[in-house]
């Protein structure tokens, strides 16, 4: 046992270090591990005392080495455990489960889609949380062809609810559709957009979102001129965090929105110079 009290082969993700620096996912099934530790990378995904490590540290990296193999194990026992992490992109504003976790989740597959579905729907979940499970159901979509109308009608039957949502996660929702060229969506999407219920900032508006899925070869109007500061800037519910290692995160709430939001815009934006 380590002072972490794990085990191997599963203790030898304590040491793997800076993820930054391996982009590429590693094949962790080469350090021996197999289905039967599920339970323990399952664990070490959750520890708070990794999550809490200084940012200097090995350790700290660790959950992300576990989510990984979890995600090359196809380890669907993990799903429901795993999005829970989702809370600390409302309070901890952790990009890298924004971007990293739903990758993996991608990779369990199509057997974690019925409590994703579930996820999206609760409101007692932040937006942030909601918009990475949102993006688990797209990458689901995207590396499981067999599921993309599945996952289209999810996402579609989420947006039927724009009414009771915020417009920057009505926005959300049209992205990731939009990413799935999700034509047979595009009713509901009008519906969202006619209602002034989408925040303009991030996917742009129905024109833009009809030449993306080719229902229109140009724009018909002048686009608009969208202010950058509505909706998306404001400050989250939940910025309170107990996290001594990740103070500049802590001090610059509405800087690590601008980023998460901002990585959709840049995207929506730079199809639309390629037409």
């Amino acid at each position: 046992m380590n002072q972490f009290d794990y085990s191997p082969p599963v203790s030898q993700l304590l040491t793997q270090g800076d993820c930054r620096h391996k982009l590429d996912w590693p094949n962790y099934l080469t350090l021996g591990l197999k289905t039967e530790h599920i339970p323990e990378l399952i664990r070490m995904a959750l520890d708070e005392t990794l999550h809490q490590s200084p940012s200097d540290s090995l350790q700290v990296w660790a959950p992300i080495h576990a989510w990984r193999a979890l995600g090359q194990l196809r380890a669907a026992d993990a799903v429901v455990p795993l999005c829970q992490l989702f809370a600390l992109i409302d309070e901890r504003h952790d990009d890298w489960v924004a971007e990293d976790l739903p990758l993996a989740l991608a990779m369990i597959g199509p057997s974690a889609l019925p409590f994703l579905a579930n996820y999206i729907a609760d409101r007692s979940h932040g937006l942030w949380a909601r918009a990475a499970a949102i993006k688990s159901i797209k990458e689901i979509g995207g590396q499981h062809p067999d599921t993309r109308l599945e996952c289209i009608n999810i996402l579609s039957n989420q947006l039927a609810q724009f009414a009771h949502d915020e417009s920057s996660f009505n926005a959300f929702v049209i992205s990731r559709l939009l990413d799935l060229g999700a034509v047979e969506a595009a009713p509901m999407i009008e519906q969202a957009f006619t209602a002034n219920a989408v925040d303009l900032t991030i996917v742009g508006d129905w024109e833009d979102a009809q030449i993306e899925l080719g229902l229109l070869q140009n724009r018909r109007t002048i686009r608009p001129r969208f202010n950058l500061f509505d909706n998306i800037f404001s400050p989250p519910k939940n910025t309170q965090t107990n996290n001594p290692h990740k103070p500049q995160q802590q001090q610059l709430p509405l800087k690590r929105q601008g980023k998460q939001a901002s990585r959709l815009r840049k995207k929506r934006n730079n199809k639309r110079r390629k037409r």
